[in-house]
């Protein structure tokens, strides 16, 4: 077998390995049965989807939907969204200082520090959910809300971290250094020169610690206290011991179908912005 032959086989495996499950979840989250199932079908049905707006009458006579809580689901949605509102931000400040700070300051101690700001990323989840939750409940803080951005913040600010020091690795210092002899502040070359060539990184560290946010179990589970999130329900629905509800498998084809018109979206623009002249 050739060697190229071999590498196709090896890519298109890894392929089905990579999107065969999600291919399952999508087809299964029209099944009319409950857990979901592909190899028994039970005829084509969207009351997985309606969930989140179908009548309460309709919803209490259904067998399988009138045994969740939409509101809670609902509710820890919208706390999902509180906690990556808050998180986000944090993160690209956190990310931005920490991304200048390795780049423009030349020390012995550089490579130290990037270890300290990287540690986050590299410690379990559960590490950083229980040292929050310690932490914070010394200084008087119930777990929650809170507890849950910071112990996210923790680790999340390093991957816009990584993205900016990227983006700043390119920019050539010699235009922040001709602007300071011409007089400019530091404030005012980092505000008209250093923001701008940073605005496409930033965007991208956003979604990217947006996402993050969004779908980060181990460590919210930890810091949640008496509070939830979609990833924390998502967990608790998935731990039925009868099987997990196709409403599951129906916010996972929401999110793939997102994420998939988001990167398009993002394709597009791009191709615009090159055709420009």
């Amino acid at each position: 077998m050739s060697a190229n032959r071999l590498l196709s086989l090896y890519t298109w495996a890894f392929l089905v390995f990579m999107f065969g499950p999600l291919l399952l979840m999508i087809v299964s989250s029209f099944n009319d049965t409950s857990p979901p199932s592909v190899t028994e079908w039970h005829g084509l049905t969207f009351k997985w989807y309606e969930f989140f707006w179908m009548p309460e009458d309709q919803l209490r006579a259904d067998s399988v939907l009138r045994s969740l809580d939409r509101d809670r689901f609902v509710g820890c949605f919208g706390n999902s969204l509180k906690v990556a509102g808050a998180v986000v931000p944090l993160s690209l400040l956190l990310g931005l200082a920490g991304a200048v700070l390795l780049t423009r300051w030349k020390s012995r101690a550089n490579g130290v520090l990037w270890w300290v700001l990287l540690s986050p990323m590299l410690a379990p989840g559960v590490v950083l959910g229980l040292s929050a939750l310690v932490f914070w409940g010394r200084l008087g803080i119930n777990a929650g809300l809170f507890t849950i951005i910071m112990a996210q913040t923790t680790f999340i600010a390093g991957y816009p971290m990584l993205i900016l020091m990227a983006r700043l690795q390119r920019q050539p210092i010699e235009l922040e250094e001709a602007a300071l002899d011409l007089g400019a502040s530091p404030a005012r070359v980092f505000r008209r020169l250093t923001l701008p060539y940073l605005a496409p990184a930033l965007i991208s560290a956003a979604v990217i610690a947006l996402m993050a946010s969004l779908e980060n179990y181990n460590t919210t589970m930890f810091a949640k206290g008496g509070s939830c999130t979609l990833a924390t329900e998502i967990g608790a629905m998935g731990r039925n011991p009868n099987g997990h509800p196709p409403v599951i498998n129906a916010v996972g084809s929401a999110i793939i179908v997102i994420t998939i018109a988001a990167a398009l979206a993002h394709t597009f623009l791009l191709q615009r912005e090159k055709r420009r002249p």
